[in-house]
């Protein structure tokens, strides 16, 4: 066995031993609640800096633990094959995509049995697991006409659960929406028809929710997981006319008065040195064509957010009327920064005359309500319109599919440079808030400390006591890569954090240290920077300190032939579409 593999199994059984020899006298299992936001930026929400309304996580953070260094795997499939796994993304099999056609072990685009998800680890430690919202670690395939559930979330340790096998859709009429193993209608759900329609940020959390509540009166007397997995803010821009009302007129000063306003109150806040510059704007609103259109899209956006956290609020809310609260550790971050992609705004170009109003009347014939939505990106709505999409069509309603553009997500990823997709901070640092009233001893404050959303399968074995597998379905697992990090809620000086390390679509990076290591694209060269004094990446010290950047290449390169990162063949030009 190679000496790291080794080393990572000696620490994952230390860790499970010594909170075992503690059983006897600590308090009941918590639950463990992980809340994962799409397609956000670091100053996204109010606690970060953002101008967004979020009480609901800004008062979480404010009794519980803020993390300033946290990191995610940079795209939304990626992370969440690390986040439920504890393993690097391309020890999954999911490097890429669920739809890669890349091959190998790395890239075959499905979660493999190399790898156990946090839900399959606390079901034999007795817990309960629940799941609500947006999966997208396995494609949805059909095989001799049958659609292939292998690594569904019911084949993949989950009890219950709700929402969409794929990673992207409408937010009001969401294709691959699942309740169990069955493909549904939201519009012909006998279990589910909310009294003021449908839209899936809100059933995410009812669901979420519902399983609070029935899990208090059915089965008490076990702990339980729940993974609540938004698709808020990702594209489309779709939320309720009254949330949107909240920000009309907020942005009317552009990206880089907003901006500016972040920056000023992250640094109010303390989490970011005073010293850092502010990263350069790709954008400036001088030349913008369509100002109304810029604003509506980043109020949508606002609008998403403010709607999720009230769903949080809700969650939260039936946890302590159910008397679960105190011993629930709630993890709350995000799968990557704000999103560059340019869906539905013709890349800033208007390259085709587009309707920017609603016809009066619909033009097509009106789906049945038991009809699957089968494209990520409708056609139309249920009841008959055209879907909308086009620079100037002001996003929203159901007939809209439309992303909010590469200047307000440079303006999400305050102060950091780049985007989703990337591993510069903008595309790879997320916040993280932990909150366990139980818990957590010094709450209310910032940690410093880095992290990386491995991390969270470490966590959930040390606090549940449970045993890691060996195997599964006779294949042998990979030990989890990250380190626990309860012993950091005790108040307790943390284990020494290892070199942690990145890739997507030949974006590179390592963090070890106050050092990182970060290259963008397949043949991008390697530049060095201490994140002490540098996190916005401004400054490339690899000529002053070489035996660093070769220590740290080679650290790399090492971790990337042990994971199954191969070269990336293709360029992207996702920061162009505007």
């Amino acid at each position: 066995m190679p000496i790291a593999l080794l080393a990572r199994t000696v620490f994952a059984i230390t860790c499970t031993l010594a909170f075992a020899a503690t059983q006897d006298n600590r308090k009941p299992r918590p639950n463990i609640v992980v809340i994962l936001a799409d397609d956000m930026g670091f100053s996204d929400i109010g606690c970060y800096g953002s101008e967004i309304e979020t009480p609901q996580l800004d008062g979480l953070a404010a009794n519980g633990l803020q993390f300033t260094q946290f990191y995610n795997g940079a795209r939304c499939c990626p992370t969440r094959a690390s986040l439920l796994t504890g393993l690097y993304a391309h020890q999954t099999g999911i490097g890429w995509m669920v739809d890669s056609t890349k091959g190998g072990p790395g890239y075959q685009g499905d979660l493999n049995n190399r790898c156990v998800t946090i839900a399959e680890v606390l079901r034999g430690a007795g817990y309960r697991n629940y799941a609500a919202g947006k999966w997208h670690v396995t494609p949805v395939k059909r095989s001799e006409g049958k659609l292939q559930k292998q690594n569904w979330p019911l084949q993949r340790g989950f009890d219950r659960h709700y929402g969409t096998i794929h990673g992207a859709g409408s937010l009001w009429d969401p294709n691959t929406l699942v309740r169990g193993n069955k493909l549904i209608s939201p519009y012909a759900d006998a279990d589910y028809q909310p009294a003021n329609g449908f839209y899936y940020t809100d059933a995410i959390t009812d669901h979420a929710e519902q399983f609070v509540r029935e899990h208090h009166q059915k089965h008490e007397a076990q702990p339980f997981f729940l993974y609540v997995s938004y698709t808020a803010a990702h594209w489309p821009m779709h939320a309720r006319e009254r949330d949107i009302a909240k920000y009309r007129g907020r942005y009317a000063e552009g990206f880089a008065s907003v901006r500016k306003k972040r920056f000023e109150k992250m640094q109010t806040l303390g989490l970011i040195d005073k010293a850092w510059p502010l990263s350069p704007p790709p954008g400036s609103w001088d030349d913008v064509r369509d100002r109304a259109f810029e604003e509506r899209c980043m109020e949508v956006y606002a609008a998403m957010v403010d709607s999720m956290d009230q769903g949080i609020g809700r969650i939260v809310q039936s946890l302590r009327e159910t008397g679960q609260l105190e011993n629930t550790l709630i993890l709350y971050l995000q799968d990557n920064g704000g999103c560059a992609e340019g869906w539905g705004r013709g890349n800033g170009r208007v390259t085709e005359k587009v309707a920017a109003e609603r016809a009066a009347e619909p033009s097509l014939p009106p789906m049945a309500a038991d009809a699957l939505q089968v494209r990520m990106a409708p056609t139309q709505t249920r009841d008959g319109y055209p879907v909308r999409q086009g620079y100037g069509v002001m996003p929203g309603a159901a007939d809209t599919y439309i992303a909010y553009g590469r200047d307000w997500a440079n303006v999400s990823n305050t102060p950091f440079r780049m985007y989703k997709h990337w591993v510069h901070e903008g595309g790879i640092a997320t916040p993280m808030i932990a909150h366990w009233p139980a818990g957590i001893v010094a709450a209310g404050t910032m940690r410093q400390e880095v992290g990386h959303l491995v991390d969270i399968m470490a966590t959930a074995i040390e606090l549940s006591g449970a045993t890691y597998p060996s195997e599964r379905e006779g294949t042998q697992t990979l030990p989890p890569e990250g380190i626990s990090l309860a012993g950091l809620f005790a108040g307790k000086t943390p284990a020494t954090r290892p070199a942690i390390f990145f890739e997507h679509e030949g974006n590179r990076a390592v963090r070890d240290g106050k050092w990182k290591l970060c290259a963008q694209g397949p043949r991008g060269k390697w530049q060095l920077h201490d994140m002490a004094l540098d996190r916005v990446e401004a400054n490339d010290v690899a000529a002053q300190f070489p035996e660093v950047t070769k220590r740290l290449v080679e650290a790399w390169e090492a971790w990337a032939e042990r994971c199954h990162v191969v070269p990336w063949p293709y360029e992207h030009a996702y920061d162009r579409n505007r």
